[in-house]
């Protein structure tokens, strides 16, 4: 070989260990963690749970991820080595970007041997749910005798328009989640059932019956989104909506899967409890088995 030609050659060795060493520097420790075949969950507050039995240790604490959240619930169940980066507050552009400075992108956490992510996203985007239950709820304080749709009239289209808007940073992240992890099943999982399908749950939500529906309307116009969002991008839809049905906030304690503005227990208001994340681990599980995980 000449001189030049082994220089040459070097020069490419020194330069591939210098983009090596610089990738692992960058890698955060969960991500280099990563073995094959693990799962991937990335999320908001409805996927990390909190405040249900036990934070999983070594995790921002502003994240409240529970060792009993449905990730590691499937992932008991299945067998798969998890790691769980979802957030309580988390936007779909947390996927990219540091969401607190212990909290770094979740995409972060994706490899190349990745073999299964679920990803449950979308109703912090634009503020969506905040903004329309504590909206609706201070617009419709008052209205105890139940007369129209005040939040509704107000609103108007506003949460459906920017739920429709969203659906390209939807997409966007499943496309980026194919790349990052080539090789993983990609599952997006949908938002429960949180209001009643008709009637309203005064005094527990102080709705009036239109806006009751409105409110619901919305989150099924954001699971639509999300449903679409997967399948037309290369990945596997999860309702968890349709079979919450009649398990929403506004049941009693015993029958509920999803906690109202003043929970039992510690769990977050209008968020599932440890029912509600047991029947959602179970549609994930179901969903994961049908397309031969576990």
């Amino acid at each position: 070989m000449t001189p030049m030609k082994t220089a040459g050659v070097a020069a490419a060795a020194c330069l591939a260990f210098t983009l090596t060493a610089s990738l692992a520097q960058a890698a955060p420790a969960r991500a280099a963690a990563a073995a094959e075949g693990t799962y991937v969950a990335l999320g908001d507050s409805y996927t990390a749970a909190g405040t249900l039995t036990e934070r999983v240790p070594g995790t921002p604490s502003s994240c409240n991820q529970d060792t009993d959240n449905y990730p590691h619930v499937v992932a008991r169940s299945l067998g798969l080595q998890l790691v769980d980066v979802s957030c309580s507050g988390a936007e779909i552009g947390d996927m990219e970007s540091a969401q607190s400075a212990d909290s770094p992108p979740q995409f972060d956490a994706l490899t190349l041997s990745t073999s299964v992510v679920t990803l449950g996203i979308g109703g912090n985007d634009n503020n969506t749910f905040s903004t329309a239950v504590r909206g609706c709820e201070a617009i419709d304080a008052l209205n105890i005798f139940d007369i129209g749709s005040p939040c509704a009239d107000y609103y108007k289209s506003t949460f459906t328009d920017a739920i429709a808007a969203d659906e390209v940073n939807i997409a966007g992240a499943i496309q980026q989640i194919h790349r990052l992890a080539p090789q993983a099943k990609v599952f997006v999982v949908g938002y429960p059932n949180v209001l009643p399908q008709s009637g309203n749950c005064w005094p527990r939500l102080t709705l009036t019956t239109k806006d009751t529906a409105y409110l619901d309307n919305v989150e099924r116009s954001l699971n639509s989104m999300l449903r679409t969002a997967a399948e037309s991008n290369g990945a596997t839809y999860v309702d968890t909506y349709t079979p919450s049905i009649g398990h929403d906030a506004c049941q009693n304690a015993s029958n509920r899967w999803v906690e109202p503005l003043v929970p039992a227990g510690a769990f977050a208001p209008f968020h599932p409890n440890a029912v509600g994340q047991q029947h959602t681990a179970a549609a994930v599980e179901t969903a994961l088995r049908a397309a031969g995980v576990g």
